[in-house]
């Protein structure tokens, strides 16, 4: 019976969390459906062809248009007459074709970075929040247990776990540590190249 009890909790549980997992995906589809019917028709164009050109037919499509090109143009195909037997215009087709394919994927990927900074400074909030939520939780915890005369409640680093953490002081942490790195690399190489001379 306990079995079965537990059974159906582990069950009542997980379909919860099905749940709350398929509300997630829910949400997030919505939010893709909305931002690509936001888009406006040049971003859809600039998608198409990028996902065009980065395809296994675009690459077929070239191996043929240039293979015949060049079999005609070198006299492969005695019943037609080459008109670029010193490949320019093949040249200059292909660096117009370079440069606005070139431009279509650098629009596609300017619109993805956006799109990809805002899911970071979204992360980035519901971390924050995480944060918060978990130094109140500490703060409660640790007044019950003091409450309650539990000698854990005095660990002192409970004290430093419930305060609040800054953003902009981790930030200015980890730039310091950063330069500190960068210098501390820069001066072993100096070093080395000291010794090596």
């Amino acid at each position: 019976m306990a079995a079965t009890g537990l059974n159906h909790s582990d069950g009542a549980k997980n379909g919860e969390m099905a749940a709350v997992v398929d509300r997630n995906i829910e949400a997030l589809l919505a939010r893709r459906q909305v931002e690509e019917q936001e888009k406006k028709r040049e971003d859809r164009i600039a998608d198409a062809i990028t996902r065009f050109t980065g395809s296994m037919p675009f690459v077929y499509l070239h191996v043929v248009v240039f293979g015949s090109w060049i079999l005609i143009n070198t006299g492969w195909m005695p019943f037609i007459h080459p008109f670029d037997p010193s490949f320019v215009i093949l040249a200059m087709a292909a660096s117009v074709e370079a440069i606005f394919l070139s431009t279509f994927v650098l629009i596609s990927q300017n619109r993805m970075q956006a799109i990809s900074d805002k899911r970071a400074e979204l992360s980035l909030h519901i971390s924050l929040l995480a944060e918060h939520e978990v130094t109140r939780i500490i703060t409660l915890v640790t007044a019950v247990a003091e409450r309650m005369g539990i000698e854990e409640s005095q660990n002192p680093e409970l004290k430093e776990l419930a305060k609040d953490v800054a953003p902009e002081q981790v930030l200015d942490r980890m730039e310091q540590v950063g330069g500190q790195a960068s210098g501390k690399n820069l001066s072993e190489r100096e070093v080395k190249t000291e010794k090596g001379r």
